[in-house]
Order: structure tokens, then C-alpha cells, then sequence
């Protein structure tokens, strides 16, 4: 499973990072047009999709590192076998949220089969929201690989937000 996430991270990591990228280009190119008089038509929604793109892959980096915002905290507070039980119901209830975005994303494509961008008619509007419910697995995908290690660390007392945050305040000739 380590090398799974391990695979799917970089994956996710340089994806991230080519629409970054992209976006960046997009605005810059748009910026200059606009300066010489001409605006793209296209621009607000291409770059609203990539934003988009940037924010549900960011996401599913982000859970893969268990990077959001938690209660590690309060789970620590707990007693071990209340802590185990929390954490079991706060991974149930997260992955099926993002079943149900999922399940509602696919939705979602089939009620937009058939349209297209307003700016650029040969790009489906199924594609651009695609990010849905891809998203919404990639995040369920990268929950469940970070689990076991997750799980370890909590029912030992460790904090992964804390342990982020000391990691990152020790200076950089320290850490070798």
C-alpha cells in the first residue's frame, strides 16, 4: 500500500503542479491580450475549470498526506478503545460523503450530456466537470492508503498535524 501511495502521490504531486503551470500560463497570456486591446473570449472559463481541476487533484494530495484540517486532538484526548472507535466513524462518514459526491458528480455529467462551453464550443461541459466525480474517487482512493498509517499513529498517541507542524519550524540544517 506504501508504494502505492508513494506512486499515486508523485502522480498526484506533478499533475498538480503541470495545471498550476498551465493555469499561471493562461492568466499571464490573457493579462498580456487584454494590455494589447484584445481579450480572450475564452479565458474566464478555461481558467475557472483549471481552478477547479487544481482544487479537487489538490484535495486528493492533500488526503493522501492527511494534510486537512482535523481533530487529531480531541482524538488524542480519548481513551484508546474510544479513540479507535472515533476514528473508524470520522474515516466511515468521510468516505461516504465522497461516495455520495461521487454518485452525485455522475449524476451531474449525465443531466449536462450534450452541452458544451459557452466560449468553446467544441469542448464538452462533461469533461470540464468530469473533475467531479474523478475527484471524489482519487479522494476515497487516497483516504483509504493513508488509512493504516493514520490509524497507527493516532492509536499510539502520535499527532500528524503536529508532527507536520514541527517538522516544518525546524530549520533546514537541523533536519539532516
Amino acid at each position: 500500500m506504501r508504494l502505492t501511495a508513494k506512486i499515486l502521490g508523485e502522480f498526484l504531486t506533478w499533475l498538480v503542479i503541470a495545471l498550476m503551470v498551465t493555469l499561471t500560463t493562461v492568466v499571464i497570456v490573457a493579462v498580456v491580450y487584454r494590455k494589447m486591446g484584445a481579450s480572450l473570449s475564452w479565458y474566464d472559463e478555461v481558467a475557472s475549470v483549471l481552478l477547479a481541476w487544481i482544487t479537487y487533484y489538490g484535495a486528493a494530495l492533500a488526503a493522501l498526506k492527511r494534510g486537512h484540517i482535523g481533530f487529531e486532538d480531541v482524538l488524542l484526548a480519548l481513551p484508546p478503545k474510544a479513540r479507535s472507535i472515533a476514528v473508524f466513524a470520522a474515516e466511515g462518514l468521510v468516505l461516504f460523503f465522497f461516495a455520495l459526491l461521487a454518485w452525485a458528480g455522475m449524476e451531474v455529467l449525465t443531466v449536462l450530456e450534450g452541452m458544451t462551453l459557452v466560449s468553446l464550443t467544441w469542448v464538452p461541459v462533461s469533461v470540464t466537470q468530469s473533475i467531479i466525480p474523478i475527484g471524489a474517487i482519487l479522494f476515497i482512493i487516497c483516504e483509504i492508503l493513508s488509512f493504516p498509517d493514520y490509524y497507527r499513529d493516532v492509536m499510539a498517541g502520535c499527532s500528524v498535524e503536529h508532527a507536520i507542524m514541527a517538522h516544518d519550524a525546524t530549520p533546514e540544517r537541523d533536519r539532516t
